[in-house]
């Protein structure tokens, strides 16, 4: 054991999870790499939780921390600040709501408590609709509309949360229907929902449910949902934390899939927009963010430092077509991985889009969850110098993969190899 994890262990929560038996502290990184304290490289196909968006140590987002650190790095949101309203312009621009209103936070935990606390004080209702295997953050508020129960450690809360079908589409009980059944299905549950509650004030939805395990449901299934929300009043929140930023290559954002109705009432952000540093924030029409009849600030949401980032790190992403490169690199790293997974009876399924794939886990000829090969195989990926994740609402059996958007094939190629490597060792 080492002296640093003693002295983790010795101040840190027993809840604060680390991955590995013998956990590694991360020291630099560089594009796609990272090393640790002993001087092992690693690629990294996880980027601390799909937040190394672009590259590690990227030059642009590095410049500009830099220089606006020499010049200012806090001032609050009491006073103007340009880099807060040029990163607010172009989010508005991008996010496809009309006459769009931007409010920056440190997380996208507190992303969706302000969310929350948006449709709840707009509807004037405490009821909010959330997806099963769902996973919104570790606040109190968030915790209390989370899906997962592996993610939800208490049953108290300040909102009546009620769950709808779809989030997951190959288990629970219309995974063998086919898309459009499933889609039909989905609609009957919620409508039968909403006809035995008074006045639910917003969904709340992940277009791919991230810590879930990178499950989603058909293409289509919010805008369906949507036609259902829209004659009840009800808004629809689209969690933009993991899928935003063009992640899933095809789109933008991920509720594109689903944009058949137009875009969500409110929309989420976090985690890749700052590529390390602590961005999150919340996109709505002017009508529901200005609802609120008292008085609010954020003391280091939209803070000079952390909007610079993101405002280099968005430049870097527009002009270089990383949402193509995830496109064309991630639709190529997933075939590759579904020729991996045919050799292996431990992998039930390979799914995703973009760069953002879960390889799902299974105790062979079944289809029951296996997390012990899960944490196998991350421990063997580790080994043979790749970093994933993992998550899954059946037991943290998904094996989760989301590197950098700047990954290269070749990268993919490499990575995909170690992973059969991986999978063979631990199967």
């Amino acid at each position: 054991m080492s002296g640093l994890y003693e002295r983790h262990l010795a101040v840190s929560p027993k809840w604060l999870a680390l991955y590995y038996r013998h956990p590694i502290e991360l020291t630099h990184g560089e594009g796609r790499h990272v090393w640790d304290a002993d001087g092992n490289r690693y690629l990294d196909f996880f980027g601390g939780i799909l937040t190394t968006m672009t590259a590690h140590a990227l030059p642009e987002v590095t410049k500009a921390v830099g220089e606006q650190a020499g010049r200012i790095i806090h001032s609050s949101t009491l006073y103007l600040n340009r880099p807060m309203v040029e990163m607010a312009e172009r989010i508005a621009n991008l996010s496809g709501i009309p006459d769009a209103r931007v409010f920056f936070t440190t997380s996208g935990t507190e992303a969706n408590d302000t969310a929350l606390l948006l449709a709840t004080a707009y509807r004037r209702s405490n009821q909010i609709l959330a997806m099963r295997n769902s996973y919104h953050g570790r606040s109190f508020s968030t915790v209390s509309i989370t899906g997962n129960q592996a993610w939800s450690p208490t049953s108290l809360s300040p909102l009546q949360t009620l769950y709808v079908h779809g989030g997951v589409r190959t288990r629970g009980p219309y995974a063998e229907l086919s898309d459009e059944a499933f889609i039909r299905a989905c609609v009957a549950d919620l409508e039968d929902l909403l006809g035995h509650t008074r006045n639910p004030a917003a969904l709340i939805a992940e277009p791919i449910q991230g810590v879930g395990g990178f499950t989603s449901p058909p293409d289509g299934l919010f805008a369906a949902f949507r036609e259902v929300l829209d004659r009840h009043g009800v808004l629809w929140i689209s969690d933009e934390v993991q899928t935003g930023w063009g992640r899933t290559g095809e789109h933008f954002w991920g509720w594109q899939a689903h944009a058949e109705n137009g875009p969500p009432d409110i929309l989420t952000f976090a985690k890749g927009i700052g590529n390390g540093m602590s961005v999150g924030g919340v996109v709505a029409r002017a009508e529901v963010m200005n609802c609120l009849d008292a008085n609010s600030i954020s003391t280091f949401g939209g803070s000079p430092i952390t909007m610079a980032a993101s405002l280099a790190n968005l430049s870097y992403l527009l002009e270089h077509d990383l949402q193509g490169n995830a496109r064309r690199v991630g639709g190529l790293l997933i075939e590759r991985l579904r020729s991996v997974a045919a050799a292996s009876p431990a992998v039930r399924e390979v799914r995703g889009r973009g760069l953002m794939i879960g390889i799902e886990l299974a105790k062979p000829g079944t289809d029951e969850a296996d997390p012990e090969a899960a944490a196998a195989v991350l421990e063997a990926a580790r080994a043979g110098g790749l970093l994933i994740g993992k998550g899954g609402g059946h037991n943290t059996s998904v094996l989760r993969i989301a590197p950098p958007l700047t990954l290269t094939v070749a990268e993919a190629e490499e990575g995909a190899a170690i992973l059969a490597d991986a999978l063979h060792a631990a199967g």
